[in-house]
């Protein structure tokens, strides 16, 4: 029997392959189209993301491909600088296409055994108490002990679990698209800025190889939004705001997207998960969809292989929703606020220019956008030390970088005392005792995502903490020295 499969082979899907790898589960990604389709929805990582593949080593790779931006204009296109004093090591934006991402990630995956499986839908399922039978197209049948839906929003393991998806529809609706123009750069840059002093979903940025990438507000919203738009329709709707279709030819490919906002009611059904777009949509603005499902999939990664690997503590498979669940929340809500301000409605217009100026005060520059990059997040822990629930940024110590003992997907006890233990939990828990600089606490434990799970300096106190994140231990209790 297979351990887990992964419906859907995105982004979400191969970093949760990767995760579940790292633990030796055994792991099929199918994916229903039989090629990559070489669209561009995605165009950079954000600064958690950009943490959450230095911790696994994978940043190296990331930086060949890609580019650090360090600029503004993240929270609803505001043109506020990047903010000074982010509580990273990463303080950039990595711009690298959602296809380039991909091809690393499945690299990645192929390279920790993960078997991807391509051309194959998945058109039912059904659970019982030992496993989940995923009944594909073609007539065959696979059975595992877990399966996480991973297929975008019009998630297919969705609709067969009948969760519901609350939310709104769509009211407008974009034209996106990879062109060639035939016009002067200088004056495309012109025609553009005049008209997005109205139109902010209006814009084009130049690829390497000459082409364009074009957005444009659709004329209304489409009854299917599965089928992408015509060139016809992207050309015309250029002309109505631009007065000119900039001599566009040779589309790469067209595409649709809507403002629907829709949250999971639940992302667990018994042996059934969902991530990433399966679990939520929302408009694209600020950039934080492709991230969102990453970070879904570093979340419940190591979750999920504690549960097949026996070791999980009771809960600790539905604290995946707890804590995930929350975060798309607040993420659906500021892009409804951003959207909002994109508006060219008087009121939103008005309200956008309030929120500009707010901007210009650091501490709600910097607020802003630690929403939007996501290092803001602090899971509900219960009470205690302001670190606790928190991601630990990376920090330089004694026997080198911190995110460099975390490749292995383990927890870490960072011990400055030197006195703790981790004894019952070596087979789960790294163990460093280093007097460095920082961080300024005794000592800390992160779980295998980078969240601080317990500050203190109390080995029994430890122990509890120890237990409750990686179940029971080894060996006897035992207090040392």
């Amino acid at each position: 029997m297979i351990d887990v499969i992964v419906v859907g082979g995105g982004p979400t899907g191969l970093m949760l392959a990767s995760e579940l790898r790292l633990h030796g589960v055994r792991v099929v990604v199918l994916e229903r189209e039989a090629v990559p389709t070489g669209q561009v929805r995605a165009l950079g990582l954000h600064v958690r993301s950009i943490e959450v593949m230095d911790q696994r080593g994978l940043l190296g790779r990331f930086l060949e491909h890609g580019r650090k931006v360090v600029a503004g204009g993240f929270f609803a296109g505001i043109g506020r600088s990047w903010p000074e004093r982010l509580d990273t090591a990463h303080s950039y934006v990595l711009a690298i296409p959602q296809t380039t991402t991909e091809r690393l990630l499945a690299e990645r995956a192929t390279e920790l055994g993960a078997e991807v499986r391509r051309g194959r839908a998945l058109v039912g399922l059904a659970q019982d108490e030992d496993g989940v039978t995923a009944e594909l197209a073609d007539g065959t049948e696979l059975r595992a002990r877990y399966l996480v839906g991973c297929d975008g929003g019009r998630s297919a393991v969705r609709k067969l679990l009948g969760v519901a998806f609350p939310g709104e529809p769509s009211r407008v609706e974009t034209l996106l698209g990879e062109v060639e123009l035939d016009v002067p750069c200088e004056t495309l840059d012109e025609v553009v800025a005049e008209v997005r002093k109205t139109q902010k979903r209006f814009g084009t940025m130049p690829l390497d190889d000459g082409a364009y990438r074009v957005i444009v507000p659709a004329d209304g919203v489409a009854e299917d939004r599965a089928v992408a738009p015509t060139f016809d329709e992207l050309r015309q709707q250029l002309r109505a705001f631009a007065g000119t279709d900039f001599g566009a030819h040779s589309p790469r490919w067209l595409s649709r997207f809507g403002d629907a906002t829709r949250l999971a009611e639940r992302y667990r059904s018994g042996r059934v998960l969902l991530a990433g777009d399966a679990a939520h949509v929302h408009p694209p603005t600020g950039g934080q969809g492709l991230n969102l499902g990453l970070q879904d999939a570093f979340n419940l990664g190591w979750k999920l292989a504690a549960e097949v690997g026996g070791w999980a503590p009771e809960g600790l498979l539905d604290s995946y929703h707890a804590e995930r669940h929350p975060v798309a929340a607040a993420v659906l809500d500021n892009t409804r606020a951003q959207t909002e301000l994109l508006s060219d409605e008087p009121g939103p217009r008005a309200a956008r220019r309030l929120v500009a100026e707010l901007m210009e005060f650091e501490e709600v520059n910097r607020y802003l956008i630690e929403k939007i990059t996501a290092i803001g997040v602090r899971y509900d822990f219960g009470p205690g030390h302001h670190l606790l629930g928190r991601r630990m940024r990376d920090v330089e110590l004694g026997r080198g970088r911190l995110y460099e003992l975390t490749r292995g997907g383990r927890g870490l006890l960072l011990d400055r005392t030197g006195r703790l233990s981790v004894a019952g939990w070596a087979d789960r828990v790294d163990h460093v005792a280093d007097g460095g600089a920082e961080p300024d606490v005794p000592a800390v434990l992160l779980r295998p995502d980078g969240y601080v799970a317990w500050v203190g300096d109390d080995q029994r106190d430890l122990r509890a903490h120890l237990s409750k994140w990686f179940g029971a231990s080894g060996e006897p209790e035992h207090t040392p020295g």
